[in-house]
């Protein structure tokens, strides 16, 4: 985790209005307190991580494979450039279908319209359905089905044409 994330991650936390969160992954403990007039951010790295880290930022030793990757990722923003992407609202958990006996809200190639469930993100026991704000054709589902996702996350791509 660099600086960045943990910096995004920390104006996250102030905008959701939490008071304290603790993250621990294997390499990083982060613990961020917010309240009025208090904001504290510790984060303890374990130092072979600090030893790995140059070791991976002097690795792009083959150039050419560095050089190909953002060719491709260019290409693939130009085609998506007019696509219109529908994000998470909220912090939940992700589902296509309303249960588990039921068909999926949408597919690939399914024409919506503004005000259509498209999914249904499960936050504290409450199941939310999330409704299109455009209309058009799913192009892309962006994520699988019953897996967490973030405010703000990236759900659909549609087509408004």
């Amino acid at each position: 985790m660099d600086i960045k994330e943990i910096q995004n991650l920390i104006k996250f936390v102030a905008k959701s209005g939490a008071s304290e969160v603790k993250l621990e992954m294997e390499d990083v403990k982060i613990t961020i307190k917010t309240g009025p007039g208090y904001t504290e951010t510790t984060y303890v790295q374990a130092a072979p991580v600090q030893q790995v880290a140059p070791q991976v930022a002097a690795a792009p030793v083959s150039q050419p494979v560095v050089s190909e990757t953002p060719a491709p990722v260019a290409k693939a923003a130009d085609s998506s450039a007019n696509y219109i992407t529908v994000k998470s609202p909220i912090i939940g958990t992700f589902y296509r279908k309303p249960s588990p006996d039921k068909p999926n809200f949408v597919e690939v190639g399914s024409e919506i319209n503004a005000g259509d469930v498209v999914c249904v993100i499960e936050a504290m026991k409450l199941f939310n359905e999330i409704e299109s704000e455009i209309s058009g054709k799913i192009v892309k589902i962006l994520v699988d089905n019953a897996s967490p996702v973030e405010f703000d996350q990236p759900l659909f791509l549609v087509d408004p044409s």
